[in-house]
């Protein structure tokens, strides 16, 4: 027979139970009373307890770490102001087209594998581009002084009538990448043709960097020939090697202007760079502020020879392919340091951009709040700001991280003898707040653990060579990170002019921002001159998809309109510095 349960009695005062419940109540009431009194004490005002609790209306103004300054405007005046109008006209748009197409068809390719100057005839091109910017440009070459330095490098100085004020420096180079015979076919017009189609010219040197050239003398013969006399001196510098690294051209180039003018001697620099971009639903102008640092290290594993037949159980290019599977099974890590230009832009785009993600908004409020920023070694707590940002791909990533990537690799002469020496290149691209010895320690710890399998010796950047080893060596033109350039857009300063010559020819809807490049322009031999250097690219055309227009491939191009516009932007900059009171 089934048995009945008792009955379950409700709890009541009188129960047990109830008196249980109702002391737990009790010292629940009293809990309560005693926060409130500890919080009366410790926030006597509404004020400071509303500062306590997190709320919409004490979010982090993440606008005043990207102050935007006001458009920037030069001074009437009728002769300049009727020339900067002439820009936009169409005999204006004819003729720059047909200077850049001419400087286009200047063939200036530079070689990573060119002789001495006056021994190797690859240079020679240069003296033609040099005839055609003489005959293009005859006011320039009539009024200014023009020099040449290490035989092709070209400095323009137009002296201002006070001395007393820094130059302006703008920039660009005269050579371009060459153009490989077997990619010709895949043009759309010839790589040296300057064909324009109604919208584009097209070439090698195109975006990169003629158009940039162009624009800065473009910019100099219409104030000639407008009468502008400067109070700011005003030079051009052109270096003729920047795609294999500018040892002949910008870095003569830099020791001339620093011997002239001495260390910190100059206002800004302006050389090409980043542009701007679409991000969050915003448009944002991204001047190069920063540039990552560089190195390549050589790896060479030698191991014993002989015949394949009777093979030891690793060859060096087996032992060098295990240390590259190491090398690559781990990057380095994702750190955002506070000095790094992207932590700028995120506060930018959280300031600015309806679109900005909410999640990158709470780790960007939390770190700002914070105040600091991640430090230590590689072992340190993940930068989870980072992280999170990375997620938007590779480009983002790769600018809070260093990069390697394996590009060189050679081993082995023949396939019935055992290889006795394999050789591997990697490139390196330091990230803001890291140095290259970071890379050479993480380096010699793989090696170090390969070595040892394998029974080999290390030389980990010791000079020194012997059989049965691994060696590391370093890179021939290694770089740190670039000193990071002063951006902040409520100081008066180069930054605010930049920015406010900026928002003037584009519109208010603007958003400067300071930028990093993840490559190395000819600024890097220009630290000493100046601690304001932009790298940036200031020609905009709204219908421009993202990317340099192909720079260093098929198909490089750039589109009338934002050419016409580089013109405009440097016109407005240079009267801006002029008068400027730095």
């Amino acid at each position: 027979m089934k048995s009945t349960p008792p009955p379950v009695l409700p709890i009541d005062a009188g129960s047990p139970h109830g008196d249980r419940a109702s002391s737990r109540s009790r010292r629940c009431v009293l809990v309560f009373i005693a926060l409130v009194l500890l919080l009366l004490v410790r926030f006597p005002d509404i004020a400071s307890f509303k500062r306590f609790i997190p709320s919409a209306e004490s979010e982090h103004d993440f606008g005043s770490g990207c102050a935007q300054p006001d458009p920037l405007f030069p001074s009437n005046h009728p002769e300049l102001d009727k020339a900067f109008e002439h820009i936009s006209s169409e005999s204006f748009r004819n003729a720059t087209i047909r200077r850049l197409s001419g400087a286009v068809q200047v063939r200036t390719e530079s070689f990573d594998d060119l002789g001495a100057i006056g021994e190797d005839p690859r240079w020679d091109v240069f003296y033609d581009f040099h005839q055609y910017l003489e005959k293009t440009f005859p006011l320039i070459h009539e009024k200014l002084l023009v020099e040449k330095v290490n035989t092709h490098g070209l400095l323009y100085t137009w002296k201002g009538s006070d001395e007393s004020l820094k130059p302006t420096l703008l920039m660009a180079h005269q050579d371009t990448v060459p153009v490989p015979p077997e990619t010709v076919p895949d043009w759309t017009y010839p790589p040296w043709s300057g064909a324009y189609d109604g919208k584009n010219i097209w070439g090698r040197g195109a975006s990169d960097c003629k158009n940039q050239l162009i624009a800065a003398m473009e910019t100099l013969e219409l104030l000639l020939e407008a009468g502008f006399q400067p109070k700011r001196t005003i030079l051009l510098s052109f270096g003729f090697d920047e795609e294999c690294s500018g040892t002949r051209g910008a870095s003569h180039l830099a020791a001339f202007i620093q011997e002239r003018y001495g260390k910190d001697g100059i206002a800004v620099i302006v050389d090409e760079g980043s542009s701007f971009e679409y991000a969050w639903g915003t448009l944002f102008a991204k001047p190069g502020t920063a540039e990552k640092g560089y190195t390549d290290v050589h790896i060479t594993v030698r191991a014993p020879g002989g015949h394949s037949s009777v093979p030891t159980d690793h060859t060096s290019i087996g032992i060098l392919s295990e240390l590259i599977t190491r090398i690559e099974s781990e990057q380095y890590r994702t750190r955002l340091v506070d000095s790094n230009p992207y932590y700028t832009q995120l506060q930018c785009g959280a300031a600015y951009s309806p679109e900005f993600p909410s999640k990158l908004k709470k780790l960007l409020r939390r770190r700002l709040s914070s105040a600091s920023s991640p430090h230590g070694t590689c072992k340190a707590k993940p930068d989870h700001l980072a992280l999170e940002a990375a997620k938007q791909g590779p480009a983002i990533k790769y600018l809070m991280q260093t990069s390697q990537a394996v590009d060189v690799i050679s081993g082995g002469i023949k396939v019935n003898a055992l290889p006795e020496r394999a050789t591997a290149v990697v490139n390196h691209r330091i990230n803001i707040g890291e140095t290259t010895q970071v890379v050479k320690d993480r380096l010699a710890v793989l090696a170090g653990a390969v070595a040892r399998k394998h029974n080999l010796t290390l030389h980990a950047f010791d000079g020194k060579e012997e059989p049965s080893s691994i060696i590391l060596s370093p890179s021939a033109h290694e770089l740190e990170a670039a000193p990071v350039t002063p951006a902040d857009g409520s100081i008066r300063g180069p930054f605010s002019v930049l920015a406010g010559t900026t928002r003037a020819l584009y519109g208010e809807e603007v958003v400067v921002t300071p930028g990093i490049m993840t490559g190395n322009t000819d600024t890097r031999y220009y630290w000493d001159l100046t601690r304001h250097i932009f790298r940036f690219a200031p020609g905009l055309d709204p219908e421009d998809g993202p990317g340099l227009g192909a720079i260093h491939t098929v198909d490089e191009r750039v589109s009338v309109l934002n050419h016409v516009n580089s013109v405009k932007w440097f016109t407005l900059f240079v009267r801006n510095m002029d008068e400027a009171e730095l």
